[in-house]
């Protein structure tokens, strides 16, 4: 078949991986080198090369170390162990040592003195279930990644693969257990993750700087040196939270970790990191660290990382700590000095503001590499002068989420030497968005007489000189605490009253109903307690929770939100899950920076701020979610009670580039949905929306219009677009005039994806979407009846076939109520599955214009009449469903007595419980169905018994029994 996935993708993808040094393993060949199916490590490569690389193994601790690799976890722990064996950090004990010795599963060092395999079509089994991924990468006989491999024309290729990859995790965790990084390829799309990190949001593209097609980024990606350096440098496993994660670098933050390294090797002593607002910042920082101090030309330097906020201080300790490493945590200013008068090498972790008292030349070594998170802010004023002067021939790497206003402090300390825009390394916030690292911001104003007055925001903010460049919310605070004319304006209880009601109806209105959740934002602490206050009167207390410091002088109203380190603790966690409240977090300044939510959507910022204390504040809401439903976060919003957007050149003093495509007024979106609505992408479809077709005519001509699969797709991705827009704009009276297209639009696509595309799954944000849509609003008058009867009898299909429609829509009603029939049915009929087929293969021939409408039609309705006379020949041989669906087997096979042995085949499954979860057992049932088969009389008997159990292995999937 044309462009199809193994001519087109996959055959093409081993061809350029074997050209840069992979060899191919026939199927013929994998057997021997593995003893079975079971089996995920090539054993007859794996042994001789880890006695190889490991001489001082004996025969039984090589044999050890396989054991202990195929007994691992099957979960992330067990993958953070395999990935330090391939690290080389794993030890075992040797007995002619008496001693523990690291080993190596990989030779980092010479690369060529590795073996480098590919397998396609590789099946794996853990004794319960059996996948099989398309193409499998070994190093030294260790499956370290995989391909999932999809057609180029298939709609919705990468998702699809996607699920499959989740799917494996579920299925096999034994193979996935070891396997690393994976690659999801369409042709034009070339994706890559980490296993155990089954989110779409953690899928990354793989973009060569240089360019190029396929080719070109199959080679790179599996150039031998490249995955090597991927898999054992750019693989993490941070913990969150108590709990441990996994992530692979992105190809800027790749980027950005071999610069720091170079520069760390150069005359030159200061760089800056300019990665946007969660675009994996602290990540990148994390990994710089572990390399300079792994890498042998750098002589075991003093790598010091500095925070400005103890719980990123221990968050990081965490992280190196979770990837094997030796870390310094110095608790006080005192333990710092003294780690450092010592040279002492290796990672320390601290915040900045323990060299408050460090007095010059503490240190004045060349082999100190300094990495200085929101070195904007951290390295201003005094504490980055003591840090320099503690240190004076250190190289200090600073990194920052927001751009840098050159002329200020920040580019003369670390941009310097990196003329003209002074970065080592820029990934700007267009560059994030664009890779859907970062999520677009969207703003609003709300209602004019809750707005701040524009002539005191400007006069007692905007143009003051001191509140040019703002790093630091503390400085910000005490800016604030001097324009007291604004914060009365702002706290004015009458004002309070008014922007709390407005929070929580907006809130219920546009928030809750997406699932998401809220920050307030306001000016200070005692505008949070009122805030607290007057919404509890709105929305129920749980819904909200004030998170501030204390102050000794604080009155009472105020001590009452007071919580203890573990309730803010609670809160975050809660925050971030969405079954639980708060749903809505009152603050001022913490939190602000450095909290990380996804769930979190909207912002009502009701505080002023300009410069790198608004661009991080309202980076709060860019972080890409999705949940567990498929549902995807399409934007953050900001609803602004200030004024500052009205504002925005003065508020961001930036390079107009830098900046670009921060943030979008709302009123775009509206624009952008006028313009969605002029259908010029699909123009066909204009003149049938114009048209004045009859319900029923409209139907056939729709359904065939999208017949091209490409064409489909865009219009899938058109009705992502518009579902995105009025989710995020509803309730909105601007809907009014589009409401009777949007009604017939959502109408179409139910039916076009029913038709065409009922199992594809990856649009399910859309379909809950055009779900609520026509539950919440739409009237029920449908342009063809989706249909959720399952019972089809004489009386039902004489009602289809009167029915006044044309051969489309009866092709379109019947597929759907036959395919929906069989589904349901085939959880206690596995023959029904094969019926099910029967369908799908039908429409599929129709979808690709093989077959006419009438000729469909025909094939249809013998489907329906030979169902209905299995039933009948069912009933009247009084025979279990699992019976009669082995018999239909043998009956094809032409088997004799087939009913007799179909019976005695039955209950060979119940005297081999266990044969799904067994290897075993299922041998045994294999055998005993061929010794009832008579394989003397019938030739095929293992072919049968081979068809036999697997469409009971395929019920049993699909019932979830």
């Amino acid at each position: 078949m044309m462009f199809s996935e193994k001519r087109t993708v996959q055959e093409p993808l081993i061809r350029y991986a074997t050209a840069v040094g992979w060899k191919y393993i026939s199927p013929e060949e994998l057997k021997t080198l593995r003893q079975n199916n079971t089996k995920a490590i090539l054993e007859g490569i794996f042994l001789p090369k880890l006695m190889e690389l490991n001489p001082f193994l004996s025969e039984e601790e090589a044999h050890r170390v396989l054991r202990e690799l195929e007994g691992l976890r099957t979960d992330i722990h067990g993958n953070l162990r395999a990935w330090k064996f391939l690290k080389g950090k794993e030890a075992v004990y040797v007995a002619s040592e008496r001693r523990n010795r690291n080993i190596r599963l990989i030779d980092t060092k010479n690369i060529h003195n590795n073996q480098f395999h590919l397998v396609e079509e590789f099946s794996f089994s853990n004794g319960f279930r059996d996948i099989r991924q398309d193409i499998v990468f070994f190093i030294n006989g260790v499956p370290v990644a995989f391909v999932e491999a999809k057609a180029p024309h298939r709609i919705g290729a990468i998702e699809q693969a996607f699920d499959q990859v989740v799917q494996y995790h579920r299925a096999c965790p034994q193979l996935l257990v070891l396997e690393q990084v994976f690659v999801l390829t369409h042709l034009y799309s070339f994706m890559y993750g980490a296993t155990w990190n089954t989110s779409l949001k953690d899928l990354y593209n793989w973009k060569e700087e240089r360019g190029g097609g396929f080719e070109e980024l199959v080679k790179s990606f599996f150039q031998p040196e490249s995955l090597v350096e991927l898999l054992t440098e750019y693989v993490l496993f941070p913990e969150r939270d108590g709990s441990l994660q996994k992530v692979v670098l992105r190809p800027h933050q790749v980027r950005a970790v071999g610069k720091i390294l170079r520069r760390a090797k150069e005359d030159k002593r200061r760089g800056l990191v300019w990665h946007t607002q969660g675009s994996g910042k602290t990540y990148t920082m994390v990994t710089s660290a572990r390399r300079l101090i792994e890498d042998p030309e750098l002589e075991n330097p003093t790598v010091l990382v500095l925070v400005d906020r103890i719980e990123l201080e221990k968050q990081l300790f965490a992280n190196f700590r979770a990837l094997g490493l030796e870390v310094e945590l110095p608790e006080t200013s005192e333990d710092l000095k003294r780690l450092l008068i010592q040279g002492t090498r290796g990672i320390i972790v601290s915040t900045i503001h323990k060299f408050e008292d460090t007095p010059p030349n503490i240190n004045t070594s060349k082999n100190i590499m300094v990495l200085i998170d929101e070195a904007h802010r951290s390295t201003s004023g005094k504490l980055g002068n003591r840090l320099m002067s503690a240190l004076p021939n250190a190289t200090y790497i600073g990194f920052t989420g927001t751009p840098i206003d050159r002329g200020k402090s920040t580019f003369f300390i670390f941009g310097r030497e990196d003329p003209p825009h002074g970065y080592l390394d820029k990934y700007s916030i267009a560059e994030s968005i664009a890779d859907r690292t970062t999520l677009p911001l969207h703003y609003s104003f709300a209602p004019n007489d809750l707005l701040l007055e524009r002539e005191l925001l400007e006069r007692e903010f905007l143009e003051l000189k001191e509140a040019e460049g703002i790093s630091d919310v503390e400085v910000l605070d005490r800016i604030l605490d001097r324009a007291v004319n604004l914060k009365n304006a702002l706290k004015s209880s009458h004002r309070i009253e008014k922007v709390a009601e407005y929070v929580a109806r907006h809130y219920r209105e546009h928030v809750e109903p997406l699932g998401y959740k809220a920050f307030l934002v306001a000016v200070d602490r005692e505008a949070c307690a009122l805030y607290k206050k007057e919404l509890d009167k709105h929305l129920p207390p749980e819904y909200s929770a004030v998170v501030y410091s204390q102050n000794p002088k604080d009155p009472d109203f105020m001590r009452e939100y007071y919580l203890t380190e573990e309730e803010e603790h609670r809160i975050r966690e809660s925050f971030r899950d969405p079954k639980k409240n708060p749903k809505i977090l009152i603050v001022t300044n913490k939190l602000l920076t450095g909290f990380d939510a996804p769930i979190l959507y909207c912002l009502y910022l009701d505080k002023p701020m300009r410069d790198h204390v608004f661009l991080q504040t309202i980076a709060r809401v860019n972080r890409p979610y999705e949940d567990r439903e498929g549902n995807r976060k399409p934007s953050g919003l900001i609803v602004d009670f200030v004024g500052i957007f009205a504002n925005l050149e003065k508020a961001l003093a930036f390079d107009s580039a830098d900046v670009e495509g921060v943030v979008y007024d709302l009123e775009k979106l509206k624009d952008r949905f006028r313009h969605l609505m002029e259908f010029a992408d699909f123009p066909r479809l204009k003149e049938l929306l114009a048209s004045q077709y009859s319900q029923d005519k409209l139907a056939e001509l729709v359904v065939e219009y999208f017949r091209d699969d490409s064409l489909r797709e865009r219009f899938y991705e058109f009705m992502r677009e518009v579902m995105d827009i009025y989710i995020i704009l509803s309730p909105d009276t601007f809907f009014g005039p589009y409401f009777n297209t949007l009604e017939t639009l959502t109408k179409l696509y139910r039916m076009v994806r029913n038709f065409y595309d009922r199992e594809l799954n990856v649009y399910k944000d859309v379909e809950k979407k055009v779900a609520e849509l026509v539950r919440s609003h739409i009237k029920q008058g449908e342009i063809v009846q989706i249909t959720s009867t399952y019972r089809i009898d004489e009386e039902s299909l004489r009602a289809l076939r009167g029915e006044k429609q044309s051969d489309a829509e009866r092709v379109y009603n019947l597929s759907t109520k036959l395919w929906n029939l069989f589904v349901e049915e085939a959880k206690e009929k596995p023959y029904a599955l094969s019926l099910a087929d029967e369908v799908q293969r039908v429409i599929e021939k129709y979808k690709e214009g093989q077959e006419k409408t009438v000729e469909v039609l025909k094939k249809l309705e013998e489907i329906e009449e030979k169902y209905q006379r299995i039933e009948d020949e069912r009933q009247e041989k009084s025979m279990s469903p699992q019976t009669y669906t082995i018999y239909i087997i043998l009956q094809g096979w032409q088997v004799q007595r087939a009913l007799q042995k179909a019976q005695l085949i039955k209950d060979l499954f119940s005297k081999y419980p266990h044969w799904l979860r067994s290897n075993q057992h299922e041998r045994a049932l294999l055998r005993e169905i061929i010794r009832v088969l008579e394989p003397r009389l019938n030739p095929n008997a293992t072919h049968m018994a081979e068809e036999i159990i697997h469409t009971m292995k395929r019920w049993h999937d699909h019932s979830g029994i």
